[in-house]
Parts: C-alpha cells; structure tokens; sequence
C-alpha cells in the first residue's frame, strides 16, 4: 500500500491552512483491501487531534450497521446515512474541519463538484471507494475523483486463489447489475491471473 505523505506533515498542513484551502484525498482499491479500516484510522487522529469531524456513507450500504461505516475486519465509526450527495450537503456543519465519505462509488456523479465545493471552502475531504466494478472496469465517479484528488492511497488485497496482490473484485453469485450491495458472501479478492471479468464466474467450492 502507499503510503500517506504530505497530509501527515504539520508544516505541510499550516501552509495549506493559512490561505484557508482544504485537500481532497482518495483512498481507492478493491474490496477487502482495508479502504473503510484506512479512512476510520485518519479519521479517528482528526478527531484526536480535536478536529470536527462528520463522516457521510450512501444509505444503501446497510451491510454491517446503518448509521456507521464499517470495515470488514470490524472497525466502524459513526456516520450520516444520505441518499445522494444533495442530502449530504445538506448536513455539513459551516464548522466542520474533516469530512469523510465512505463508498464513493455508490454516490451520483454530483459527488465530484461537492468535494471540490467542502475542499475550497477549507475542508480536509477524505474519499474511500471502490476503483473498479465487477466486470474491471472504472467505478464512476471514483476515476473523476482521483483526478481531482491532492493526494491518493491504492490499497491492495490478497487473492484468495493464488495468495498474489489482489486488485479486482470478483463476484461470486450471479448477477448484471452494476450495484450489489455485499460482502465475502458475494465477492472475493482476486490478482489479474486469477480474475474473471464476466457475471457468470464461478462460485468458490
């Protein structure tokens, strides 16, 4: 995984502070790469650090709680469920120093307008998602969101077939639809040999 730099350093954060800008940073990768588990870990140092923190998550992932975010190796933070990212606006406090929104993937491509909005209104925005969907391809508005991103962290998993670097999520049950909501009881993380881009890949034995 790469690792976070500029927005762990003091003086890095005082310059960008002093002319009131925020940042955006993504955190991108397949599932089970620990994504959630990495955007709980910055934002529990933020509210350490005394900071005012509100954490947004599509209403439709009701996986592991409906008001937390949640990774799978059970971490989890409070947060507001919304159904797009109008209703996400409208709960964000003038006061509020960090913002974190888990499960980009799931949200409109509105998204992208709204954390370019938080991040020049002096917000530090921190973005958690999904880079690719079932079949491999781009997950908007997650490439959008990279590009517009100070700083990004790709997280990697384990495949589960051949134990390489994991970087697809291979669904396991059949479906077309580009949203299923799930977790090891429909996905799976494979490396490139092992994955296979259609909806009619097998279950695990």
């Amino acid at each position: 995984m790469v690792e976070e730099f500029a927005f762990d350093n003091a003086d890095e954060r005082r310059k960008v502070r002093h002319n009131g800008t925020g940042w955006i940073e993504v955190i991108a990768g397949s599932m089970f790469s620990g994504k959630s588990e990495e955007l709980i870990r910055r934002l529990t140092r933020a509210r350490i650090a005394r900071q005012k923190v509100q954490v947004f998550k599509p209403g439709i992932d009701v996986r592991y709680s409906d008001e937390e975010i949640a990774s799978h190796s059970g971490q989890k933070h409070l947060s507001i469920p919304v159904a797009d990212t109008a209703g996400m606006m409208e709960h964000v406090h003038d006061d509020t120093e960090v913002v974190g929104i888990d499960e980009a993937q799931f949200f409109d491509m509105a998204i992208i307008a709204a954390v370019n909005e938080l991040a020049e209104r002096g917000k530090r925005v921190i973005v958690a998602g999904l880079d690719q969907d079932y079949t491999g391809k781009p997950f908007e508005p997650m490439p959008q969101l990279l590009s517009v991103a100070e700083f990004i962290t790709k997280t990697h998993a384990i495949c589960v077939k051949c134990g390489a670097t994991a970087n697809y999520s291979q669904r396991t049950v059949e479906s077309e639809a580009r949203v299923e909501v799930g977790a090891s009881d429909k996905y799976e993380a494979r490396c490139r040999k092992c994955f296979v881009p259609h909806a009619d890949a097998p279950t695990p034995e």
